[in-house]
């Protein structure tokens, strides 16, 4: 994984906003309803193509295929994976009860008019999403069925080859692909049925994802790891609760073998604009993420009610060699950040942690699932420009160089 050696590199978390004809195809494919499976593919070679080009045009450093193959940054590895069959929604079941539960119980009134609509508010005007379930992109429920293993390899082979693809003829510094965690896995109650217990399971769907992981890093691109191994509490409904030590060495399990500088790790305390006033802080796990076996950790920084934590690594030592993607754009708000605020915030970073262990990032994906926009596409690019921009000023007092671009109101 490449450092910040002559400059601060920039990267961003991983999805971006799909074009409407990938949204148009995506809605189709979910909802099972008749489509041209050919035609979306060729939408996606081309979505792909085109967000690539606007990655380098935009100056990220450290691009992805913006996630326009998967309907979701975890609910396409349910096509992956054999054994688990999908349940369908049950009659009247409040598909939010386990969305920011503790959170919901301060503000009930806040989140009875969010969840009506947040999903869909930047939903292109001519993508008609009136026959959409308003339900979370993640909200699926496994029945286990026999063995899990991998069976997604021609599918990962395909992302590769697109995303390698869509990057010849740019200067990229590195590329990076998201990929789903073990310990997200949400199942019915039959898991006894093939497994002696829970940790069984886990470990078994960890064995599977390795595969995954392992062909990403070969390929020479970076694994991003996204989120759910230090998310813990009530979901006992949905999924296994375990504590954020026993999910690391469940995901440590699942990189046996692939090299810590082929990976990162992504936390952030979810995707939506709510108070967040529930968040666990970052000094309670900071140490136990820094067990997972990643060179690099993606952290929210531009989030108001965590902004304030770049002050934790004066006292919590950043291990030798790694490296830290501190979040400076916000996913959660059409406010852009100006590029000297950008800027103020990497070289409070660099202060503590020292500037070749900094790449400038985003707080989280722009649109995790495929009909669910964080913010106006126009509004996404114009941060990822601030961000680059914002970089070039901070690299300019760090390196005593000129910038690279100048930040204006």
């Amino acid at each position: 994984m490449k450092r910040s050696t002559e400059r601060i590199l920039t990267t961003h978390v991983g999805s971006l906003v799909r074009p409407p004809a990938i949204l148009e195809g995506m809605k189709a494919r979910v909802l099972k309803q008749p489509h041209d499976q050919e035609q979306l593919e060729r939408d996606i070679d081309q979505g792909v193509r085109d967000v690539v080009r606007k990655q380098a045009e935009v100056g990220i450093d450290i691009p992805s295929d913006g996630e326009f193959g998967r309907q979701g940054f975890e609910a396409y590895i349910s096509e992956r994976l054999s054994g688990l069959q999908a349940l369908p929604e049950p009659p009247g079941d409040d598909a939010f009860q386990f969305v920011s539960p503790s959170e919901r119980a301060v503000f009930p009134g806040f989140f009875e008019q969010y969840h009506r609509h947040y999903r869909y508010l930047w939903m292109p005007p001519e993508v008609d999403i009136s026959d959409v379930p308003n339900r979370p992109g993640n909200y699926e429920r496994f029945r286990v069925v026999g063995p899990v293993t991998y069976k997604g390899q021609a599918a990962i082979k395909h992302d590769i080859e697109r995303l390698k693809g869509a990057m010849a003829g740019f200067n990229f510094t590195d590329a990076f692909i998201p990929a789903d965690l073990p310990t997200r896995r949400r199942i019915d109650e039959n898991i006894l049925e093939f497994y002696p217990n829970v940790d069984a399971y886990l470990y078994a769907v960890a064995d599977a994802l390795r595969e995954e992981y392992r062909a990403i890093a070969d390929a020479g691109l970076i694994v991003q790891l996204d989120l759910a191994a230090l998310t813990t509490g009530s979901r006992a409904a949905q999924a296994p609760t375990h504590n954020a030590e026993q999910n690391v060495e469940i995901i440590n399990h699942a990189l046996q073998g692939i090299p810590d500088d082929r990976v990162r790790y992504h936390h952030c305390w979810g995707s939506m604009n709510q108070p967040h006033t529930q968040d666990a802080p970052l000094s309670t796990f900071v140490h136990t993420m820094l067990r997972i076996h990643a060179q690099a950790y993606s952290i929210e920084a531009a989030n108001p009610r965590h902004e304030h934590e770049w002050m934790l690594w004066k006292d919590v030592k950043l291990p030798d060699g790694k490296i830290l993607i501190p979040g400076l754009v916000s996913h959660q708000t059409n406010v852009v950040e100006h590029p000297e605020l950008i800027a103020w915030r990497i070289k409070n970073f660099a202060n503590v942690v020292g500037k070749e262990n900094v790449v400038a990032g985003s707080d989280c994906g722009f649109s995790q699932f495929w009909d669910s926009i964080r913010v106006h596409p126009s509004v996404q690019w114009a941060k990822l420009k601030a961000l680059a921009d914002g970089a070039a000023l901070a690299s300019a007092e760090l390196w005593g160089t000129r910038a690279a671009a100048v930040a204006g109101d």
